[in-house]
């Protein structure tokens, strides 16, 4: 498990429900569950992580009733969850929804077939882990197809539950009267690989990824090849070097296997200082392009027009003081710095480390000159983040 914010606040919410958990060492956590939950998941954890519905379908499993805040997290546009609800309801759970929580029953889950708008991750999440509690079997159509899915149905079956289908668009999951303890290990993390790819390809030389699974990168793997990136994948990692500017490419965000639009923050940065013109497009959120205007003070040439971004790469951009709005978001300024004339400073990194561990100690154990800076946020970390070229 990473030592990220994200994982701490899950923590907290489920401690909020009586759970109990604890680190065995950095990266390993150890669950508790007591026979009796209390179900809800308070306004005040819940908005902080979008993810944290999935507790909605689990609790409805296990508990027949849950009370679930409306979901938080990073805001780049409207992403509802009535899949979630729509889905659950085919189950048999009953919703209402007043003063901002979601109120959920089902006596007993039953197996049913569903069949989503879209591919949606947590969705599939959310109705793979209620299914296994379900009487019955439950049919997924045009389930999430991301490795993480995968992951998470390995860790059902190894729970009791029979998932067929996992990494196809039809996931069949039998469900059990009981879930039982198991040991797992999570894995590796794609979308912090493909920081470190785009690191590689924004400020050159070469870099290797060690536990990163190509066969999870394969879209963006051929997108970095086509720009002029070498990169091989090793039964142990992925190799990736970059001695030159790279070529711009067009980038459109789709389902995985597609260029995951978690992605896309890190490919505009380095389309940002490539050679040439580049049009991307955002298929799945309506508004993750506000980190934009985060760039454009730092010389980057991008034109938004709806949902697309036309980006005309500079020879390098200028160092200047910017903000984090999100995640990935706030992970690719710091990026951008390393392509930058003079010092930046990248301030709301909070953001950064719900989904980073010891992000800059890594860039400067490949050279990079950045480091924390003043300030710190709830966690003890220092909120500011200094790179230079």
């Amino acid at each position: 498990m990473p030592a990220i914010l994200d994982v701490e606040i899950m923590r907290q919410v489920l401690s909020a429900m009586g759970v109990v958990s604890a680190r065995s060492g950095e990266h390993t956590l150890v669950i508790d569950v007591p026979s009796e939950l209390r179900p809800e998941a308070p306004y005040e954890l819940v908005e902080l992580i979008r993810a944290s519905i999935v507790v909605l379908g689990p609790l409805l499993g296990r508990m027949g009733r849950a009370r679930v805040s409306m979901p938080g997290g990073d805001d780049f546009g409207h992403r509802p969850i009535d899949m979630h609800l729509r889905g659950l309801a085919a189950l048999g759970a009953v919703f209402e929804t007043s003063h901002g929580y979601i109120e959920g029953k089902a006596p007993r889950l039953e197996g049913a077939t569903v069949v989503l708008e879209l591919p949606s991750h947590t969705a599939t999440d959310n109705l793979m882990m209620a299914a296994a509690r379900a009487r019955g079997t439950t049919v997924i159509e045009n389930a999430a197809r991301e490795p993480e899915v995968c992951d998470l149905a390995e860790f059902l079956c190894a729970m009791g539950a029979k998932i067929k289908g996992a990494g196809t668009s039809r996931l069949e999951v039998t469900g059990t009267d009981q879930l039982r303890a198991t040991t797992h290990e999570v894995i590796s993390d794609r979308v912090e690989a493909a920081t470190f790819l785009a690191a590689v390809g924004i400020a050159r030389g070469e870099i290797f990824l060690e536990g990163a699974r190509g066969d999870h990168m394969g879209m963006l793997l051929n997108k970095l090849a086509s720009m002029g990136m070498e990169t091989r994948c090793t039964p142990g990692g992925v190799e990736a070097s970059s001695g030159s500017r790279l070529s711009s490419v067009d980038v459109a965000t789709l389902p995985y296997p597609g260029v995951a639009t978690d992605y896309k923050p890190f490919l505009v940065t380095l389309l940002s200082v490539a050679d040439g013109v580049g049009i991307v497009s955002e298929n799945l959120f309506s508004d993750r392009f506000r980190y934009v205007d985060e760039l454009r003070r730092m010389g980057a040439d991008i034109r938004k027009e709806g949902h697309h971004a036309v980006v005309r790469g500079v020879p390098v951009l200028s160092g200047a003081p910017v903000r984090a709005p999100d995640i990935r978001a706030g992970a690719a300024l710091v990026l951008a710095g390393l392509a930058a004339d003079g010092e930046t400073l990248v301030s709301g990194v909070e953001h950064i480390d719900r989904g980073y561990e010891r992000f800059a100690e890594k860039l400067q154990a490949l050279g990079a000159d950045v480091k924390r800076v003043d300030g710190e946020n709830d966690t003890g970390l220092p909120g500011t983040q200094g790179a230079r070229r």
